[in-house]
């Protein structure tokens, strides 16, 4: 009797129940209406702040100091008020709901915390950015954008160069796998495909999310692959070695240099066309119609916000096959298409696993559940373990 891919596919699925199925799709439809809410809140914070003159009052007290100071401390204060503004929002889309659905068992004032510290890394790191983006505005004019574009990509690489030594242990304590069976079969997994296993590690994600998932952050001696304390506790070792595949496939095959160059894509075009609309949208917030004061730079940093939004089906269609690429090359290591497609059911919990077609072109940055245990199976039809 022939294996029949589409009942093993819909067997694993359908195995979460339809109470889970259902708050699974609930919880990605409102997410994705979060991104549109998100979006009219951006643009009243940005005319608040504009319309308040804030930004103009800062330039105005500096307008004796230097172009980094008096940039810089524009930024900075920017960076503040929009996220104090956006606190209300932030609690309830980032902590409540959330809770609300369990995807989190954060206290509040940890998740407040971690704010904090995020929003402090924020003013050090994109202000330094931001007086480099003016910099170039001044300096280069009309092609301000094609530099300040290929400077995105070097500052994104610099981030994860330093972000997984120096930033991400700020959020969370990175420790090797305890010994046992699991961290034997990981450590052998890592030496096969030719990576340190000092490159592997147990985070607690726990601290901030229920969710099953592990992750490749880094590029050079920074790369590591991270396993939340949560997809340990709940796997199994086949899922555990399936997800480890999938987690190695995207270190091996360089998927951190794809997502660099898109970057360097996508921030360009976005600064482009920034540029251009910049007048009538700074014309409609009550702005100065000038790019190069920083004053205006709500104004800017909306439409970048906006314009990249929109560039989201191309860096998601991206992520989807180089995620696609990552599964394949965990089921050549490891053949173990049960231990994935079980490990991807986990997923679903707070990930819609059947999507339309359009709502996974859109939003998703991952194949659907429901196709990648397809594609499970298909393996499994066709390379029988042994």
């Amino acid at each position: 009797m022939s294996f029949d891919v589409e009942a093993a596919t819909a067997a694993y699925v359908d195995g979460l129940g339809e109470e889970a199925l259902a708050q699974a799709a609930a919880y990605t439809s409102g997410n994705q209406w979060l991104m549109l809410w998100g979006l009219l809140i951006s643009a009243i914070v940005t005319l608040i702040i504009v319309r308040t003159g804030l930004l103009t009052k800062t330039a105005n007290k500096l307008s004796k100091r230097g172009f980094f100071i008096r940039v810089f401390s524009i930024s900075a204060v920017y960076l503040v008020v929009s996220e104090l503004l956006e606190l209300p929002w932030s609690v309830f889309a980032g902590w409540w709901r959330e809770t609300e659905y369990g995807r989190t068992s954060q206290p509040l004032m940890d998740f407040l915390g971690q704010g904090l510290l995020a929003l402090a890394i924020s003013v050090l790191l994109f202000g330094i950015f931001l007086v480099a983006i003016y910099a170039f505005i001044q300096k280069a004019k009309k092609l301000w954008w094609l530099w300040g574009g290929a400077f995105s990509g070097v500052f994104v690489a610099f981030l994860m160069m330093v972000g997984p030594t120096y930033i991400a242990p700020l959020f969370n304590d990175y420790q090797p796998v305890p010994p046992g069976e699991v961290r034997d079969a990981i450590d052998a997994m890592a030496i096969d495909a030719g990576i340190p296993t000092d490159r592997v590690f147990m985070y607690d994600g726990s601290r901030q999310s229920n969710n099953f998932t592990a992750n490749v952050a880094g590029i050079g001696d920074a790369a590591r692959i991270a396993i939340s304390d949560v997809a340990l506790d709940e796997a199994t070792l086949d899922e555990v070695k399936a997800v480890t595949g999938h987690e190695i496939g995207h270190y091996k095959l360089g998927h951190v240099w794809d997502g660099v160059f898109l970057t360097i894509v996508i921030v360009m075009a976005s600064f482009y066309i920034a540029y251009k609309a910049f007048s009538p949208v700074a014309r409609l917030f009550g702005a100065r119609e000038d790019i190069g004061d920083p004053s205006t730079l709500p104004v800017l940093l909306f439409l970048v916000g906006v314009i990249t939004m929109f560039t989201q089906p191309v860096s998601n269609t991206l992520s989807r096959m180089n995620e696609t690429e990552a599964d394949h090359y965990s089921y050549e290591m490891v053949n173990l298409p049960d231990g994935m497609a079980s490990a991807l059911v986990k997923t679903a919990e707070y990930r819609n696993p059947r999507p339309g077609t359009l709502e996974e072109w859109l939003f998703y940055t991952h194949p659907s559940v429901e196709r990648r245990v397809r594609a499970a199976m298909e393996w499994k039809a066709n390379h029988p373990e042994g």
